[in-house]
């Protein structure tokens, strides 16, 4: 099934959620929304659903309208942040409640329901489960009870509102490995919100960055993180150090970084903003460097590193603790900082 959303627009009150937003989603494809909070990713997905209303454009299913289909004839199923279990129901009913509630003509036999909760429960690996209470169970198997209810109903297409934003960091890790896997073998169209950056890069064949209503940038995780697009998508995607810099005949100049592995930038002479991430700064003992080492901490596999620069901007970036043990850098040491990658854009 494949999505549009064609110019859609959505307004509470005096505040603008959405601002003729463009995307398409082909078929088969597992799409992250991403954003800091009040971007417009979850009112996005609402609307999708037909949760919401749009105030001007359409949402499209496969190139035809759903403008005044309600949620429940849109064939879509939709995971909500916090698993919304009956929670009086087991999880076997929890499941099959999709199913018993259609209409008389429409609702398959017992032994029919039996079999695709059953089958469901397999596929989400709970089965054993079946005849428990939602109190009875971990937030990563509620996670799971309200996965397969969604798939109950046979979407066409999935659409999960931060699905493992309730669950802490190790159970989240595991079931967004374990989620990959299933929409590669279902091969459903499918949407989700999150404001966890690794989550998205982690999970989607395509990662939209929206910001303030609008769509700022839309690409596969391995591009969007090395080629961000604008100003916002660089100081929100990962570690970023944002400092100001000029413009010289197409030459990037920062006071205290070499600057001249840098490619050529096509932008007018003049002020402009650099963006590096730590891991793309080289730093190396200098008794003659113009910066110097403020701070040092070993986390895990890295050595996080400030060096301040002869201005007094701080500069953030990581080593190796070989390159570290190697070459040990202590607080005051006067180094040499080299940039061999970064994102420059025009102003200050």
């Amino acid at each position: 099934m494949r999505i549009d959303v064609v110019s859609v627009s959505r307004q509470f009150g005096e505040f603008q959620a959405l601002r003729s937003v463009d995307l398409t989603v082909q078929s088969g494809e597992l799409v992250a929304l991403l954003g800091p909070s009040g971007s417009g990713k979850t009112t996005l997905l609402r609307v999708i659903a037909g949760l919401d209303w749009p105030d001007a454009g359409d949402i499209r299913f496969d190139g035809a309208s759903t403008g005044g289909r309600p949620a429940g004839e849109r064939q879509v199923g939709f995971v909500f942040q916090h698993y919304a279990l009956f929670r009086h129901m087991t999880v076997f009913e929890n499941v099959a409640f999709g199913l018993r509630v259609r209409p008389r003509k429409e609702r398959p036999s017992e032994a029919e329901i039996r079999r695709r909760v059953d089958e469901l429960l397999r596929l989400v690996q709970i089965d054993w489960l079946a005849d428990r209470m939602p109190a009875q169970l971990s937030g990563g198997q509620r996670q799971r009870v309200a996965l397969a209810r969604a798939l109950a109903i046979e979407p066409n297409v999935l659409l999960l509102d931060e699905p493992f934003g309730a669950l802490d960091a190790k159970v989240r890790k595991e079931l967004r490995r374990w989620l990959r896997r299933l929409h590669e073998q279902l091969g459903m169209t499918s949407v989700f919100v999150t404001h966890d950056q690794e989550e998205a890069l982690e999970l989607a064949d395509r990662v939209v960055v929206m910001n303030k209503g609008r769509i700022e940038q839309i690409d596969t995780p391995a591009r969007l993180y090395d080629n961000p697009a604008t100003p916002f998508v660089s100081s929100f995607l990962g570690d970023n150090n944002a400092l100001d810099c000029h413009v010289a005949a197409g030459s990037v100049l920062v006071p205290g970084i070499d600057t001249a592995a840098l490619e050529r930038v096509d932008l007018p002479n003049g002020k402009a903003k650099l963006y590096v991430r730590p891991h793309d700064i080289a730093i190396s003992a200098d008794p003659d460097g113009e910066a110097r080492v403020r701070f040092v901490s070993a986390v895990g596999a890295f050595v996080r590193i400030e060096a301040e620069l002869p201005d007094g901007r701080i500069v953030e970036l990581t080593r190796t603790r070989e390159e570290q043990a190697e070459e040990p850098l202590a607080l005051d040491a006067r180094v040499g900082l080299r940039l061999y990658r970064a994102q420059v854009f025009p102003g200050s």
